[in-house]
């Protein structure tokens, strides 16, 4: 039933694509009268991710994708479908994935979505502190970062005052949480994973948020506000089992509740641009609750050049955290005393999980320093583009690189190659992560 959809769906643009094929100019004209606008557009690629730990291949897929836009006026239809199958972590994978599909209504002074969508909040580049809104897959592995992103069903209401000055409103009424495959991670032979445990679905759980968008000549600004469950999460520990002698211990993912208010700017300052954008997450019952975090302030400033056509980024992205407690790893009350040795090896257990909680959090200290930077540069009559990124993180010692290159052999065909690779000292995140998800990439994607 699901493939039957997918081919209507399919089919029934191109259907529209072959009529406008064999219709009369007079026919043609007719429908422009009638202010019907069809555009479509889509690609198809191949994908491949070698792994440099872990897996010898990573990722490899074939992927097909269309986008179509009508447009009737004041009505307007969205939609983005792609088809994949491949491999990933040494499965099977074929999908169908509806990455956003929405119906809307357009005027002079209001706008109305109702449908999957992706929003993309914050002038910052590639951390946005306000953005807590779309979902990630982070295991997803491309040559494209924004392939991880993820749609909400929301409604969407943007309210003009006039050209320079605009509100949007969000209504979220399900939650979708990113995606994290935990179970890759090598935490021990004796360490699993239980479903995640979802917020139950009411008016209650929703997602609410709103941006007041500010665009002027001079500089733009917004203010934003979310209430709602944060698409990011981490882990509690939900049973330690010590029956067979070695303790088994089975984490669960779990959403938490938050609101926030924040807001974002960009300033042009001749040939420079500088950007920043801050946010304060305010959360409850994070004493009782290891998955829960700390409020906190999340920022993110950067500047923007070009150095003789080297496009440059430099951004330090900072966190703070409000009524932080140092973790104390417990002690052997007595090492002779099984019972003690018991409650010690809970407490330990306990510690080890509310430390790797902290840090998916960035808040295993008071402050968190991290440094970006992103270099660019197009070249042969922009046939060719090279970029890399790099991130540091003062705090903890962890850094990622990803070198990233372009090939345009011809206006529909683009070749693509790079790698990413991320590691920390021991026990940090990128430790974990680095060996699953380190590897080099190789793209070839044809535009249509």
């Amino acid at each position: 039933m699901k493939y039957a959809i997918v081919a209507m769906l399919v089919m029934i643009p191109a259907a529209m694509i072959g009529q406008g094929l064999f219709e009369s100019a007079s026919a043609e004209e007719q429908k422009q009268s009638e202010g019907i606008n069809l555009d479509i557009s889509g690609y198809g690629r191949g994908s491949g991710y070698l792994g440099f730990e872990n897996y010898d291949i990573s990722s490899v897929f074939g992927e097909f994708a269309f986008q179509g836009k009508v447009n009737m006026n004041s009505a307007f239809m969205f939609a983005d479908i792609r088809f994949r199958g491949g491999y990933r972590f040494d499965e099977s994978s074929h999908e169908f994935q509806l990455k956003e599909m929405y119906a809307g209504f357009s005027g002079d002074r209001f706008d109305a979505l109702l449908g999957n969508q992706i929003i993309n909040w914050g002038r910052a580049d590639g951390f946005n502190p306000i953005n807590c809104i779309t979902p990630s897959d982070y295991f997803f592995l491309s040559g494209e970062p924004d392939d991880q992103k993820l749609s909400n069903f929301m409604l969407r209401l943007k309210v003009r005052f006039s050209s320079q000055i605009e509100l949007d409103l969000i209504g979220i009424p399900v939650y979708r949480p990113s995606i994290y495959q935990y179970e890759l991670f090598d935490l021990g032979e004796k360490v699993s994973f239980a479903d995640m445990i979802l917020p139950e679905q009411s008016f209650e759980n929703s997602s609410l948020a709103a941006r007041l968008n500010f665009e002027f000549p001079e500089a733009g600004f917004s203010f934003a506000w979310f209430r709602g469950y944060n698409p990011d999460y981490s882990i509690d520990v939900q049973n330690i089992d010590f029956s067979t002698g070695i303790p088994e211990i089975t984490n669960v993912a779990r959403p938490y509740f938050k609101n926030m208010i924040g807001g974002d700017i960009t300033l042009p300052l001749r040939s420079w641009i500088f950007r920043g954008e801050i946010a304060h997450n305010i959360t409850t019952d994070y004493k009782e609750h290891m998955y829960i975090p700390n409020p906190d302030l999340y920022y993110v400033v950067g500047l923007e050049h070009s150095f003789r056509g080297l496009n440059t980024i430099l951004q330090y992205i900072g966190r703070y955290t409000f009524d932080f407690t140092k973790l104390e790893e417990p002690v052997s009350a007595d090492p002779d005393d099984p019972i003690a040795q018991v409650e010690y090896a809970e407490d330990l257990i306990l510690y080890k999980a509310e430390l790797f909680a902290r840090k998916s959090f960035y808040q295993q200290k008071e402050t968190n320093h991290a440094l970006a930077l992103t270099v660019s540069k197009a070249f042969a009559y922009d046939t060719w583009n090279m970029e890399l990124t790099g991130l540091y993180n003062v705090t903890s010692g962890e850094y990622m690189l990803r070198p990233k290159i372009s090939w345009s052999i011809s206006d529909a065909l683009t070749a693509s190659a790079g790698c990413t690779y991320m590691t920390g000292p021991d026990e940090e995140l990128f430790s974990y992560a680095g060996p699953v998800l380190n590897g080099a990439f190789l793209e070839l994607k044809v535009n249509f």
